[in-house]
């Protein structure tokens, strides 16, 4: 074959196979990081200790005590101040990964199983601890709090349904847009007539590649925050989706890095080895 029906050949290789990079990075961490419990509760850990959610938890913990006993608007200060201090403690964070270990589970059971309906979470774990405090504190309303009721919907059913359809999807295109995109790659360095130069076009293909899921990381953040209810805590949402996509902006970084580097120094060997003008 001639070198410019290799040529074209491998700049369609490449091209197909820097097109996979990012769509492969997403599906690898939404099967293997998202779809994984330890991860979740791992990478969700920190944020026991963030102000936004924090806050947040004081208002769906506290307004929910104070709706379920009727304490009204004179008792809510005192609620919400028992809960915020709440948080600051060792039990608030085994509280935290606890419950965020049972919302994935039951999300995970939910897709996985067939489930209708939306997932719901008990925090009655919380809501004990809660009462345990302001009984402590003699708060007379202490005693009416029950705990067995305080539930939070963390997943309607439509988009139950939607993560359903997609999740065995992400399940098979984790694993294989990656690799296919390895194979593109290297069949097309294979097939060129000068391979350094293909090695130079897949690296900076890559390096774009990262660079637009890191882009498609940032805008996916403002559209959620946009489109969640007015009801839903913003700063806390946004805590958690830096949280969740943490290890997919360090890919899409490390893409970039490795890309650029890889072409940089491709470059540098391409010219040591030309013979100076001298020769």
């Amino acid at each position: 074959m001639s070198s410019r029906p290799r040529n074209a050949l491998s700049a369609a290789l490449i091209a197909l196979a820097c097109l996979l990079v990012p769509f492969g990075a997403l599906a690898a961490w939404a099967s293997y990081g998202l779809a994984d419990t330890g991860r979740y509760v791992t990478a969700m850990a920190p944020l026991a200790t963030d102000p936004a959610v924090r806050e947040a938890v004081v208002d769906t913990v506290g307004d929910g005590i104070v709706r379920e006993t009727d304490a009204g608007a004179r008792m809510r200060p005192f609620v919400r101040d028992a809960v915020r201090s709440f948080t600051g403690t060792d039990a608030f964070r085994t509280a935290w990964e606890s419950g965020n270990r049972a919302v994935h589970d039951a999300i995970l059971r939910a897709v996985r199983d067939g489930g209708g309906g939306e997932v719901r979470v008990d925090l009655a774990p919380v809501a004990a601890d809660v009462k345990e405090r302001l009984a402590a504190d003699n708060m007379p309303l202490a005693s009416r709090i029950p705990v067995e009721r305080t539930e939070v919907a963390v997943l309607p059913a439509d988009e139950l349904d939607r993560l359903r359809r997609g999740f065995h999807v992400l399940e098979v295109a984790g694993f294989w847009l990656p690799v296919t995109a390895a194979v593109l790659a290297v069949a097309g360095i294979a097939v060129a007539a000068c391979r350094r130069r293909a090695v130079t076009a897949t690296a900076l293909g890559t390096a774009l590649g990262g660079a637009f899921l890191a882009l498609a990381v940032a805008l996916g953040r403002r559209l959620t925050l946009a489109d969640l209810p007015e009801d839903v805590h913003r700063p806390a949402a946004g805590a958690v989706y830096d949280a969740l996509t943490a290890t997919l902006r360090t890919v899409s970084w490390l893409l970039v890095a490795v890309g650029l580097a890889v072409a940089l120094g491709t470059w540098l060997l391409t010219r040591r080895r030309q013979p100076s003008p001298d020769n």
